[in-house]
């Protein structure tokens, strides 16, 4: 069985001169660069409005592709059974609470272990469905909640509304250094030009808005709520970085260790061992795809994130300092 869907994406200012078949294997990662050759000789990409079917087409930057994909079962990832943390399921969608370590779509490195091969187990027809359903993702070692699509009908809708930004999505975090108040970063984010696994701030990059506020003060870091109006990738660890206040343990953006001045044994090896970014998806509100009623759910805070904030707040107390 197949069902075709509608992908679209605004080519940036950083893919001038780049061919066509490039620039969708960067914007479409989700899918194989055979595949979208594939779909490029079938006439079914075009450039603006025209159909375009040369793979090697040089575009100018600015433009918009729209590809009219056939989705195929999913055959290429095998079912395994992989536990799921499911905290909401109806006959449409799931929520996900997503652990620590855990990939959500297999890619180079990871082709086993992730959620999309416990989705093709758990539920054998999300084969039948775009990336098994999964409408959007989490980093490898951010937790929390995630929705995924259980019919053709509650992804398109899903992921209208996630491009509509009418699908609400809070963080919590643990920032490094001191910040007195809350505020947004309002920055375009687009693949980093010489490390490229890492996204950077980048002015031709793609438009990428991120609210935060002060949820907790410590000596010398600050524990956040953060609310994502866009969904780049890696875009809270990027834009916390960009304004000097990277996630604690985050492995690409926050460089070495900083430990507080004077921190005590037990801090040092709290920070020390704790080894992802600190950033965990929280709340996830939207409306149902399908019946409209406005659902939200919760996630509580794992537990490692909890015995670094407990450390930081007594690391506060022994200093004798306060807010």
């Amino acid at each position: 069985m197949s069902q075709q869907i509608e992908l679209q994406a605004e080519v940036g200012e950083q893919h001038t001169g780049m061919r066509l078949d490039q620039v969708l294997s960067e914007l479409f990662s989700d899918y194989s660069r055979s595949r979208l050759k594939e779909w490029i000789l079938q006439g079914r990409v075009s450039i603006d409005g025209s159909v375009v079917d040369k793979p090697r087409e040089k575009l100018q930057g600015y433009e918009t592709l729209t590809v009219q994909a056939v989705i195929e079962d999913v055959i290429e990832w095998q079912p395994e059974a992989v536990v799921l943390d499911v905290v909401y399921e109806d006959d449409d969608i799931l929520v996900i609470n997503k652990a620590a370590g855990v990939v959500v779509h297999p890619g180079a490195g990871n082709h086993t272990g992730t959620i999309l091969n416990g989705l093709l187990h758990n539920y054998p027809q999300s084969r039948q469905l775009a990336r098994a359903g999964i409408v959007h993702r989490l980093d490898k070692d951010t937790t929390g909640l995630m929705v995924v699509a259980k019919t053709v009908a509650a992804q398109t809708h899903l992921v209208e509304a996630l491009q509509a930004r009418q699908i609400t999505r809070e963080y919590e975090a643990i920032a490094i250094g001191q910040m007195t108040a809350g505020g947004l970063v309002d920055e375009p984010i687009g693949r980093h030009k010489t490390k490229r696994t890492q996204m950077a701030v980048d002015p031709a990059g793609r438009p990428s808005v991120t609210h935060y506020r002060v949820a907790e003060k410590f000596r010398q870091h600050t524990r956040l709520r953060l609310r994502l109006e866009t969904g780049r990738t890696h875009q809270i660890r990027v834009h916390m970085a960009y304004i000097g206040h990277p996630l604690v343990g985050d492995p690409a953006y926050a460089g070495r260790l900083r430990l507080p001045k004077g921190a005590s044994p037990e801090l040092i090896a709290v920070l020390r061992g704790f080894e992802r970014q600190a950033l965990h998806a929280a709340m996830l509100r939207l409306m149902h795809p399908i019946t409209g009623e406005e659902m939200e759910w919760h996630a509580p805070v794992p537990e490692d994130m909890l015995k670094v904030a407990e450390a930081l707040r007594q690391d506060s107390l022994e200093h004798d300092w306060q807010d």
